[in-house]
């Protein structure tokens, strides 16, 4: 079973902007998901609603500002709303590595598919790996527009 998504995206923003992005509730939601409910800190448990494919409780593990940002949450699931850390979760970390001319590479990384329960880790795997395609497009299409 693989454990492991990975993408890269180069973005003409200063690592600043993207952290902001990634970080910032009223950033996140213009891209990532429809809406988000509650305190977006490390150690909360803010819901990310994603309109008609559910709601879904995450726990903010890490923030680095500016470099760094990570979170723990249920995949493929939709409508999971409860203590993330009770189950078994994967754990998507955005780090960002500046580069010259005012741009930076965001690698994403979502981790922990090999924990899931054996009948919904390779579901689990095939929709995020498609999932983060998608989204990171959008994320490129953000700042495109912005």
């Amino acid at each position: 079973m693989k454990d492991k998504i990975q993408r890269e995206i180069m973005i003409k923003a200063t690592k600043e902007r993207i952290y902001d992005a990634i970080a910032n509730p009223e950033q996140v939601v213009l891209w990532f998901p429809e809406t988000l409910e509650g305190s977006y800190k490390v150690g909360e448990r803010p819901i990310l609603g994603f309109g008609e494919h559910g709601k879904n409780q995450i726990y903010i593990e890490d923030a680095k500002p500016h470099e760094y940002f990570a979170y723990r949450w249920v995949p493929g699931s939709n409508h999971f709303l409860g203590d993330v850390l009770t189950v078994a979760n994967t754990l998507v970390e955005f780090r960002i590595e500046e580069l010259k001319d005012n741009s930076c590479k965001l690698t994403l990384t979502e981790t922990g598919f090999a924990t899931l329960p054996i009948n919904l880790a390779e579901k689990c795997f095939t929709q995020n790996s498609g999932g983060w395609e998608f989204m990171l497009g959008r994320l490129g299409k953000y700042f495109e527009e912005v």
